[in-house]
């Protein structure tokens, strides 16, 4: 029950602006899924059928938070109008590379 009280303050606190609250999400995901059999066969479920949701969660659970966080911001700096655009010529600068666009 903890753990999914915890879920679902993190679902609320991703729809708040700073997303601060998200961090809950994971917690009680690790603690449902360690202690429930079907949790685990429903999250697997949701894993094949929308990959692209599913798999930022799991790479937190491996704690790799960095990755996640940069792929997300690249997710919503495609949204923005190019010439806002700074973080792709950021990546393509450090890595030695010219930014065509």
């Amino acid at each position: 029950m903890v753990g999914l009280f915890l879920m679902a303050v993190g679902l609320v606190g991703i729809l708040l602006p700073t997303h601060l609250l998200g961090i809950f999400l994971v917690f009680g995901l690790i603690l449902v899924l360690k202690n429930s059999m079907q949790w685990r066969r429903r999250f697997v479920r949701y894993q094949r059928r929308y990959p692209k949701l599913v798999h930022p969660l799991r790479r937190l659970l491996r704690n790799e938070v960095m990755p996640v966080l940069w792929q997300l911001t690249l997710r919503f700096e495609r949204r923005l109008p190019r010439k806002w655009r700074r973080l792709r010529r950021i990546r393509r600068w450090r890595m030695g590379r010219k930014d065509r666009g």
